[in-house]
Formats: C-alpha cells, structure tokens, sequence
C-alpha cells in the first residue's frame, strides 16, 4: 500500500504596500527560519529627478531578516508598467534567483522595437535566472509553489499559487476595482477574460492576493480577497458575466485610460530584470523617451 502523498503547506503571507505606486509586495514563507519567496518588488523612482531609493525594499528586507528567512526566489508576476523592480538591490542582500513567464522574450521584443534599444540587448530572457513554464514548480523550502500562466494583461503574466493561496498578478484587483487594463502591446481581453476564470475556477475558498489595490470611496486598502468573494462581486468579472460582455466593458473602459505615470522608465528596466541600461561612456546610465511612438 503506498503512502498518502503529504499535504499542501499553506503559505504564511507578508504585504507590503507602496502607496505611490499602489503595488503590494509580497513575502511567501512558511515560519520564522524557513526559505521564503519575495514576489513584485518595488524600487522607489522619482520622474521628476530620475532618482531611485530602496526605502520600499528595505522595509521587505528589514522583515525578512527580522524573521530569519533565506530568501529563495525572487518573482516577477510580469513585466510592470506601473513600477520599477527592485530585483537586483534584493538579491544584492539577501541572494536569491529571480524567475518570471516564459513569454517575458515576446514583450522583449516589442519593447526592444519600441524603445530601439542597443543591438546587444537579448530578447531571449537570459537578463532572468529563470523563466517559467505554464504548471512548472519550484520548491520554497517545504512550500511547493506552482506557475500559472495568465495573459491578459501582458502576453508574459504569471499568477502563483503556494498551497492555499494564489497571488494573481494584474489580472484581477479587489471586487469593487475589477480587472487590469488589456490595451498594452501584446495585451487582449479575451485572454483576460480566460485567465480570471482560470484563477476563479479554484476552491471558494483559495485566498487570492492581488499586487495592487486603487481604493474608490475612500475605503481602506485592501489586498486580499477569496474566490467566493470575486466571483459574487467582482464588478468586470463576477459569475454570469459573458467573454463578450466583459470584451465590450474592457475594451469601452481601456479607450480613456491614461499611459501609467511610469511606464517608459519602469518597462526599459523592468525587461532587464531590474537592471539599468549599460552606462553610457560618462558612466551614467540612461533611458528613452519616444517620441509620438505610443
């Protein structure tokens, strides 16, 4: 008689909000001592001065250290336009190996295009330690960690389910907020429509950690939620909406947004896994601004 195969571990989970980019950072562990993993990372970037600081990052690190946790993968959920990521400064202090979709290389390409970016520059993803195939698992410690793969928003989404719960990305936000915006290069709202359904498909009770949270009415901030609460009140995306009419609902909303404050710098890094681009012969690093090209 073979042995029962043992139980999912669920995951103890640290957020931590940014209030000017509206991101939450996530710490996934098990207990104190254990290999954790830290997912969408925030660096600090002013646009006015072209100015970092890793004041985000520190509060992330201050905690992992405080609970004597060995950091064991660094994830990106996708390439963010609202953000820069703070992959490189976090591995610089505490190790680890980032890890991001497969189909970051497709976004590579479009941005490498867009942004003409130096011949050198690979498109294949290798700026990453890993790139991560749909169902594919890595091991944080005793916690198993499966990639899911979401496009919607981008073509390269990943959401990230570690026992019980699922930390999904842009491809949902809280019930009164709905969905991410699918009008980026490469983005489609049928494919959203899919994926949330993909997420929504698991227990009721799967908690479901979203990486950012635009609080109407002035309610509190919130970023956690469950299954059973999207699929009764999520607002784009709530039980009984059809592929068709969420398409039109999306489609109709994405037409007024504005560009995010950050996406020129925040993209150009952010397909480095957070590197800067090579510095320029005075030793400084610079990005592009195109011109009428978005």
């Amino acid at each position: 008689m073979q042995d029962a195969p043992p139980a999912a571990v669920n995951p103890q989970v640290k957020g931590f909000f940014d209030p000017d980019t509206w991101t939450i950072t996530y710490v996934v562990y098990e207990q104190a001592g254990s290999a954790c993993a830290i997912i969408d990372s925030v660096l600090d970037y002013d646009p006015k001065s072209g100015r970092t600081r890793t004041t985000s990052a520190d509060q992330v690190i201050a905690f992992v250290r405080s609970q004597d946790l060995q950091l064991a993968w660094i994830l990106e959920t996708h390439a963010h336009a609202d953000h820069l990521s703070a992959a490189p400064y976090l591995k610089s202090q505490l190790g680890g190996k980032t890890a991001i979709g497969a189909h970051i290389t497709a976004v590579q390409q479009v941005f490498k295009d867009i942004f003409n970016l130096e011949a050198v520059f690979a498109v294949d993803g290798r700026q990453f330690d890993h790139l991560l195939q749909e169902g594919e698992c890595l091991s944080v410690g005793r916690l198993r960690l499966q990639a899911l793969s979401v496009p919607g928003h981008t073509p390269a989404c990943m959401a990230y389910q570690v026992g019980n719960a699922v930390f999904v990305g842009d491809t949902l936000f809280m019930p009164d907020v709905g969905s991410a915006r699918c009008d980026f290069p490469g983005g489609n709202a049928q494919n959203l429509y899919a994926s949330a359904r993909k997420i929504l498909s698991f227990p009721p009770q799967t908690r479901l950690f979203m990486c950012h949270d635009y609080p109407p009415n002035g309610r509190p901030v919130r970023f956690e939620t469950t299954v059973a609460e999207q699929r009764a009140a999520n607002i784009h995306l709530h039980d009984g909406i059809s592929e068709a009419d969420f398409v039109a609902l999306r489609t109709q909303r994405d037409a007024g947004l504005a560009m995010p404050v950050l996406i020129l710098p925040a993209v150009q890094i952010n397909i480095r896994a957070g590197e800067w681009p090579p510095a320029e012969a005075n030793g400084v690093a610079y990005l592009k601004i195109p011109l009428n090209a978005l």
